[in-house]
C-alpha cells in the first residue's frame, strides 16, 4: 500500500522562503562586517545561499513527489476602493503670513490655490504608484511563491523516486529562477 501524497501548503513555503532570505542576509551582513567586503560580494553570497536552499528544496520535493496545496487567500474581492485623498484634512496645515491689506489677501488666496492644486495633483500621482505598486508586489509574490513553485512540483510524478531526475530538474529550475540575478549583477558591474 502506497503512503498518501505529500502536500506542503502555500502559506508555509511563503514564510519559510521569507525566513531564508532574512537568514541568509543577516549572516552575509554580519559575517562582512569584518571583512569588508563589496555589495556585489555579499549580492553574490547572499544569491549562493539562496540558490543552494532552493536546489536542495527542489530536488528534495521532486525526489520525494511533494505536491502544493493552494491554500493563499483569493485576491479577487480586493479593490482599492478607499483613496489617500479622502483621509486628508487641510486642519493641519500651515497658514502663510504673507502681510496685510488687500495685497496680503489675494497673494494669499492666489498661494492657497496653487498648493493646493499641487498637493491635490501630488496626492493623486503617489495614489496611483502606491495602489499600482501594492497590486504589482501582490501579483510578483503570489507568481514567485505560490505558481513558480506549483510548476516546478508539477513535475513530481515524473521525478518521484528517481534522484538523477529529480536533481536535473531542480538544478534546471534553480537556473531559471536564481541566474537571472546573476546576470543583472555581472552586466551592472560590467558597466561601473
Amino acid at each position: 500500500m502506497k503512503p498518501n501524497k505529500t502536500y506542503l501548503r502555500g502559506k508555509s513555503v511563503f514564510i519559510v522562503s521569507l525566513l531564508v532570505i532574512t537568514v541568509t542576509a543577516l549572516i552575509v551582513y554580519l559575517t562582512g562586517i569584518n571583512l569588508q567586503r563589496s555589495i556585489t560580494a555579499n549580492f553574490y553570497m547572499s544569491l549562493g545561499i539562496i540558490a543552494t536552499v532552493l536546489f536542495l528544496f527542489l530536488s528534495y520535493g521532486l525526489y520525494k513527489g511533494i505536491e502544493i496545496e493552494d491554500n493563499f487567500p483569493k485576491l479577487k474581492g480586493f479593490e482599492f476602493k478607499k483613496k489617500l485623498s479622502e483621509g486628508f484634512t487641510p486642519e493641519g496645515t500651515s497658514v502663510f503670513d504673507i502681510g496685510d491689506g488687500i495685497g496680503g489677501v489675494i497673494v494669499s488666496i492666489v498661494m492657497w490655490i496653487v498648493v493646493s492644486i499641487i498637493l491635490v495633483f501630488l496626492l493623486i500621482v503617489l495614489e496611483t504608484v502606491l495602489s499600482f505598486s501594492i497590486a504589482l508586489i501582490l501579483a510578483m509574490l503570489y507568481w514567485i511563491f505560490f505558481r513558480a513553485m506549483r510548476l516546478v512540483f508539477s513535475k513530481a510524478s515524473h521525478t518521484e523516486g528517481d534522484i538523477g531526475l529529480a536533481v536535473m530538474y531542480a538544478f534546471g529550475y534553480t537556473f531559471l529562477y536564481i541566474g537571472w540575478m546573476y546576470g543583472v549583477v555581472y552586466i551592472t558591474t560590467l558597466f561601473n
